[in-house]
């Protein structure tokens, strides 16, 4: 049924949209999928130095390194190695989906990027960030985040 949906949605957002150009800009498909720790979180070693990584979705956090019913597994991997600035606890929530781009990774030959609000205790306002449940590229931290 999932499936079925993504289908469906895929297809509504490849006709209603005039281009599905690919404008990911950090895509590397010889990237590795980041080791897992002891509680099964990824291990991330690096924040990243560019301010649009995850915040833009020219530049999202690429987590297709599983297929893609299985990818989901990989948001709750990335998420639970980061904490807010200071150490905090992250909350998040998968709020929407957007941004149509050709994909050879898929079935229908495109994917669409999910947009996660991401808060912790003392933001004022959630921060949004876009994964990318297709293709891979480096796990960063965005910016203004702490690696566990």
């Amino acid at each position: 049924m999932k499936k079925l949906l993504l289908l469906s949605f895929a297809l509504l957002a490849l006709a209603s949209c005039t281009s599905t150009r690919n404008t990911i800009k950090n895509i590397d498909d010889t990237a590795k999928m980041p080791a897992l720790s002891k509680d099964k979180t990824f291990i991330i070693t690096e924040t990243s130095k560019d301010k649009n990584y995850g915040y833009d979705q020219d530049y999202p956090v690429n987590l297709g390194f599983l297929s893609y019913t299985m990818a989901e597994k990989n948001v709750q991997r990335y998420f639970d190695a980061l904490t807010g600035p200071k150490g905090e606890k992250l909350s998040y929530t998968k709020v929407d989906t957007c941004c149509p781009f050709p994909s050879k990774r898929t079935d229908v030959g495109a994917g669409l990027l999910d947009i996660y609000e991401v808060t912790w205790e003392g933001l004022a306002e959630p921060v949004r960030i876009y994964i990318n449940l297709y293709e891979k590229g480096a796990v960063l931290a965005p910016k203004g985040f702490s690696i566990k």
